[in-house]
């Protein structure tokens, strides 16, 4: 460092009053000696131990004061660098040497009137040039890196299953066997039969026929089509037609079966494509595309289509029929148009020449190929409906939702028996035959005690005329619940065994009108009431009312009748269609107390299963378009009405030992060589003003439940609601005039070469008696009564009879007013005023 040129000391101002003022206050160094004190010094320096104001060799000086500060700067840090002596921030002086520094440093560079500093030209060109960078830097991130961040984001996050699986989870018909394995019949989505075809078995003609009219860059393309898109964005701008999507797109929308109007999904769509095309080879996609997309005519599929069509398979499709069909795939709605159809056509050949598909004299030659009437189509059975229905409804709640259903082209094979679903239909044919009244309607259901499946299922037609004469689906009344009248009246008779208090053999009194507090309960007739010391088997056969509404209401209460009844296997809602109401009119199955011939036919199978109740089914295993199970129904059993098999065994056996008697007693035969049991039931019409004089002695439904050791069935004829029905001989019906004798006629064409079979014999349960099982009464003579039973009228103040016997029909002059006193039959919701204390109106 070169000495100061005046002569002072270095980095000493000559001039002490240009020299700048030292701050005030201490100093910044600590005292004592700098370092390098007492070493040698070169001239001009300061001598050892000597302060920056000493010269050297001379007098020691006082520190001159600081120079005045020419600005209000923050005092500078001491800074961590060698304590050198020209360091003038160690030793407290400040020496710029000249004035320029100071402005630099203080005023910065010269700033406009708006306080901005004045740039160069050079200066704004480079700001401005930085400012583009930044902006093209953050448009290529926006449009460019984040999206392909996304995009591949995106492609590992998506699922694209196979063309095959993809294929089998839309709509394919599901098809049904019977028992023995032989096919019922198929249910068929709305979209039609579609059948899945492999590659080799779609012609190349079809698969070009749709390249060429749907994408033409379909080879080529990896999924998606950058000019496609830009072209259908600048129809949509303008207004104009044609969309953007490749084949691959479209596929993956109809499989997805998201056609949302939205960027995700477009953006998930094509990330879809792109992978698709990454994954599977072309032959595959345009075979799987082929496989799903909806032609028209409710054909989904090239198969379909070619049937719907051409009424050929896809396989000898030619290239006039490819076109066609190719053509078609923008709207198929159209199909039935002839000029759209035309128009299609003339687009798909012309199409097919402009990618080389097919030559213009090979063109020139085809003629447009008519396709056949629409009406004309041929289609595969159909399986009944109800009992489609049924199944659906148990696949469902075994994991096979109503979304699944169409998807994996199941096998189900279900328990229905085509020996007895014949039987039950001709059996319902013949006991029908010659009836009059079109309010008449039936149901019949037969199931296995042994395994709880459905052998039979017969809900009526399946097809009805509407109010309007057109053809509408009918009601499945085999699952309708009905008023049982006195076929509820063995689940009476459970509540009181399970109790334990007595037996068949204990003791009422079955006489007629009979008063429950303010309630009188009558009997039918002669026919339905019995002695004052009336045992319950003979009560069971006669259908006397008094006897079973005694042993509900004072014995066994309402409750345990109707969990009875749950315990046999009738589902009451939410569960199932039934309702057991547990009231006092539970006893003679009238009221809110309402059950379906489905549930009837599964609790008397507990019956004759000897007290083991098995879930009814119709499923007996499901298998998919591999064949591999997807579904079994599971083989259980449990006792039904005690936790101990025998003793439940030996409720039921007690109750079927009752129900024997009832067969002769209703005029009906079981089988020859088999033993049968089984209760009627009749539900009476209310009377409403303005309807003739025979409505008031009509019955509304009919029943005839029984079974035998290796079925049981349930027959309901009725109208529906409370209709006052009449048989073909313009008198009433009763459970033994219909009911009966179609139950007869299908057992015995059902049992007809089986085995003879008869039922285990039980220890019969409680006193009254010895141990043996009542001798069957011996039922009416049909001169007696056959035109007048029923009970006698009493005078104006005696309620009409609250049952119907099933041999005995009500006398015509009977008119007795109704009683006003407590509801104790059944008549209480859905019968109408003036119902009150009719006791059900049961047998």
């Amino acid at each position: 460092m070169n000495d100061d040129p005046h002569g002072g000391w270095p980095g000493q101002d000559p001039d002490p009053a240009r020299r700048p003022q030292r701050p005030t206050g201490p100093p910044r160094r600590p005292a004592g000696p700098p370092p390098g004190y007492g070493q040698q010094q070169g001239p001009g320096r300061q001598g050892p131990g000597q302060a920056p104001w000493q010269r050297q060799g001379g007098p020691q000086q006082q520190p001159p004061p600081p120079p005045p500060r020419r600005s209000q700067r923050p005092p500078v840090a001491p800074q961590h660098e060698p304590d050198l002596i020209t360091h003038h921030e160690h030793n407290g002086t400040v020496d710029r040497g000249y004035e320029e520094p100071y402005e630099d440093e203080q005023y910065g560079p010269e700033t406009g009137e708006n306080g901005k500093p004045i740039l160069t030209p050079a200066q704004r060109k480079k700001r401005r040039w930085r400012r583009v960078r930044r902006v093209l830097l953050a448009l290529f991130c926006l449009f460019v890196v984040i999206p392909a961040i996304a995009f591949v984001i995106t492609y590992f996050a998506v699922d694209v299953p196979s063309p095959q699986a993809v294929a089998a989870t839309q709509g394919q018909a599901v098809t049904y066997y019977y028992a023995d394995d032989t096919e019922m019949g198929k249910d068929v989505p709305k979209g039609g039969n579609r059948q899945i075809l492999t590659p080799e078995q779609i012609p190349d003609i079809v698969k070009k026929a749709v390249i060429a009219t749907e994408d033409a860059s379909f080879e080529t393309n990896s999924g998606f089509d950058i000019g496609g898109i830009l072209r259908a964005v600048y129809n949509q701008v303008t207004a104009g037609k044609g969309g953007g999507s490749t084949i691959s797109q479209q596929y993956i929308k109809v499989a997805s079966g998201d056609d949302e109007s939205s960027l995700a999904r477009k953006w998930t769509e094509l990330a879809k494509s792109f992978k698709m095309n990454q994954t599977y080879e072309k032959k595959d996609i345009i075979s799987a595309y082929l496989n799903i997309i909806y032609f028209g005519r409710g054909a989904y599929g090239i198969e379909s289509a070619a049937q719907a069509f051409f009424g050929k398979p896809a396989g000898e499709l030619n290239a006039s029929e490819a076109a066609l069909l190719a053509g078609l795939i923008q709207q198929p709605g159209r199909s039935e148009n002839p000029k759209v159809a035309n128009e299609r056509w003339t687009v798909a050949l012309n199409r097919m020449v402009q990618n080389g598909f097919l030559s213009a004299a090979d063109r020139a030659n085809l003629q447009f190929p008519t396709p056949i009437p629409q009406e004309d189509k041929q289609q595969a059975g159909v399986v009944n409906p109800f009992i489609r229905d049924k199944v659906k409804e148990e696949l469902a709640a075994n994991g096979i939702t109503a979304d699944d259903y169409y998807r994996g082209g199941y096998k189900v094979y279900t328990t229905i028996d085509p020996k007895a679903q014949a039987a039950a239909e001709q059996a319902v044919a013949e006991g029908m035959k010659g009836q009059t009244d079109e309010n008449l309607l039936n149901a019949l259901v037969a199931i296995d005690p042994k395994t709880g499946g459905v052998k039979a299922y017969y809900g009526g037609p399946s097809i009805v005329k509407g109010p309007d004469g057109k053809d509408q689906k009918g009601r499945d009344w085999a699952n309708t619940p009905q008023n049982p009248g006195s076929s509820m009246k063995p689940f009476d008779l459970t509540a009181y065994l399970q109790l334990g208090k007595g037996g068949i053999n204990s003791t009422f009194d079955g006489s007629n009108n009979r008063q429950f507090g303010k309630q009188t309960i009558r009997n039918a007739g002669p026919g339905s009431s019995c002695s004052a010391q009336c045992t319950v088997s003979e009560a069971m056969q006669r259908s006397a009312n008094t006897v079973f509404y005694d042993m509900v209401v004072n014995v066994t209460k309402p409750g345990p009748v109707a969990q009875a009844a749950k315990d046999a296997g009738i589902k009451p809602a939410p569960e199932g269609a039934s309702e057991l109401f547990a009231d006092n009119n539970i006893a003679l199955g009238g009221g809110k107390t309402a059950v379906s011939p489905e549930d009837m036919a599964a609790a008397y199978a507990t019956f004759a299963g000897d007290g083991q109740r098995r879930t009814r089914h119709f499923v007996a295993k499901v298998t998919n378009s591999q064949d591999e199970a997807a579904y079994s129904a599971p083989e259980e059993a449990k006792p039904a009405f005690s936790d101990d098999a025998d003793k439940s065994k030996q409720i039921a056996g007690n109750v079927t030992e009752s129900l024997k008697g009832v067969i002769p007693f209703s005029k009906l035969k079981c089988p020859n060589g088999h033993e049968c049991a089984g209760k009627t039931g009749t539900q009476q019409h209310t009377y409403r003003p303005g309807e003739p004089a025979s409505a008031k002695d009509s019955n509304s439904q009919t029943w005839m439940v029984g079974y035998t050791p290796s079925i049981s069935a349930a027959v309901w004829v009725g109208g529906d609601g409370d209709k006052a029905l009449k048989g073909k001989n313009g008198k009433a019906i009763f459970g033994s005039t219909i009911a009966g004798p179609i139950w007869q006629k299908f057992i015995s064409l059902y049992l007809n070469g089986k085995p003879a079979e008869r039922f285990d014999k039980v220890k019969i349960i409680g006193g009254g008696g010895n141990d043996n099982v009542p001798s069957t009464q011996t039922p009416p003579d049909e001169n007696e009564g056959a035109t007048e039973t029923g009970t006698p009228s009493t005078g104006p103040s005696a309620p009409p009879s609250s049952s119907r016997n099933e041999e005995e029909p009500p006398s015509s002059s009977r008119n007795p007013p109704p009683s006003s006193g407590e509801n104790g039959g059944g008549e209480e919701g859905g019968n109408g005023p003036g119902r009150e204390g009719r006791g059900g109106d049961n047998e």
